[in-house]
């Protein structure tokens, strides 16, 4: 009989998540957003003076308000977890039968019978009360909780290195070819972002890039043409 492999299980804790997250999404953020300021521009002007300032703008002010962004998320997820996981350690102090009977009717609700959900509970509750309310009753683990600084460091950079591709392709490229490389070059990263998130997700690649590449590919497009727009009319 052939041995059976052991699946592999990483460590996908909830701050390593949570700090992977804010990273494709802002990466996904730095490139759709910088890519239609420098395009909308390059479509009003061919001035690479003006398509720079624009982007660089462009870059500074969405770094810093994805890394707001997150940080003020995170850590309001992050208060009410906290309030949580203090309400139920009190709770575990003043009311110990009643939480133990709680522990049990949600392993009966899971599936166990009445004696096994009461020896589960019990065991449990001697070992650690406050971890096994916390796992069953709260979902959320009180050593591994969301760090809202990790969060927003992650997004704030991988938005820069996102944001750098276009605003470096379309500075380098010829002008008169420099809108269509540009295009080019953002939905090969968007396709490398859109595997990445899919990956790390144990999503369908397929949906999860054609989603990141035609939303990209559709915020150029309109930025581009409102940029010829106003290029044209002088509006």
């Amino acid at each position: 009989m052939p041995q059976r492999h052991a699946e592999p299980h990483p460590d996908n804790s909830s701050s390593r998540l949570n700090a992977l997250r804010a990273a494709v999404l802002g990466a996904n953020d730095g490139i759709v957003s910088v890519a239609g300021i420098v395009v909308g521009v390059a479509g009003a002007t061919s001035s690479k003076g003006v398509i720079l300032t624009a982007g660089v703008a462009g870059i500074v002010a969405g770094a810093l308000s994805m890394a707001a962004g997150e940080y003020v998320s995170v850590s309001s997820q992050r208060d009410s977890e906290r309030a949580l996981l203090a309400k139920e350690k009190t709770e575990l102090r003043d009311y110990p039968d009643e939480e133990l009977a709680e522990l049990e009717g949600l392993y009966r609700a899971k599936g166990l019978s009445i004696s096994t959900a009461q020896l589960v509970a019990k065991e449990l509750t001697a070992h650690d009360a406050f971890a096994a309310h916390a796992e069953a009753e709260l979902k959320i683990n009180p050593d591994d909780l969301n760090n809202p600084w990790h969060a927003a460091i992650a997004s704030a950079l991988s938005f820069l290195v996102g944001a750098i591709i276009p605003l470096i392709t379309i500075m380098l490229a010829p002008v008169s070819i420099n809108v269509p490389i540009t295009f080019f070059a953002v939905l090969i990263a968007l396709t490398l972002t859109g595997i990445l998130s899919a990956h790390y997700g144990e999503a369908n690649k397929t949906r999860a890039t054609l989603r990141v590449v035609i939303g990209g590919a559709i915020a150029m497009a309109a930025t581009y043409g409102i940029g010829s727009l106003v290029g044209i009319h002088g509006i």
